[in-house]
């Protein structure tokens, strides 16, 4: 069982940075590969980053590759997103998951986040240019 606790979320202009924390509890957290999803009003959820268990292997959505970059430290059983050169349209609830597969396997579920193992609740981005 894994428990899932985003934080860092705010108010930022465009152009602006923030990071995005997400804190696990349970003992098996390294054992999972870990994915960023985001969710803007009226839109469907889209992946946003994805990243294996060892941090070794990353992957990015389109959208956000060379602005956005996650990383985890085990020892802490946390995942990162750091976001820099935000946009409007990165406005969005961001989401983290966990899942027993790999960061591969998560950048590529249809539809997006389909089938992760554990999910947080989220934490708001708003963008405003």
């Amino acid at each position: 069982q894994v428990q899932l606790v985003e934080s860092g979320g705010g108010l930022v202009q465009a152009g602006g940075s923030l990071r995005l924390s997400c804190a696990a509890s349970g003992r098996s957290f390294r054992s999972y590969a870990m994915g960023w999803f985001r969710q803007a009003p009226g839109k469907e959820r889209e992946f946003v980053a994805a990243i294996s268990w060892n941090g070794g292997i990353t992957y990015y959505a389109d959208s956000v590759r060379g602005r956005f970059t996650i990383s985890r430290d085990n020892a802490k059983n946390t995942v990162y997103l750091q976001m820099n050169i935000l946009k409007p349209e990165d406005t969005a609830v961001y989401y983290c998951a966990a899942d027993g597969t790999t960061a591969q396997a998560i950048s590529i579920k249809s539809p997006a986040g389909h089938g992760m193992d554990y999910w947080g609740k989220g934490t708001l981005v708003t963008v405003s240019s």
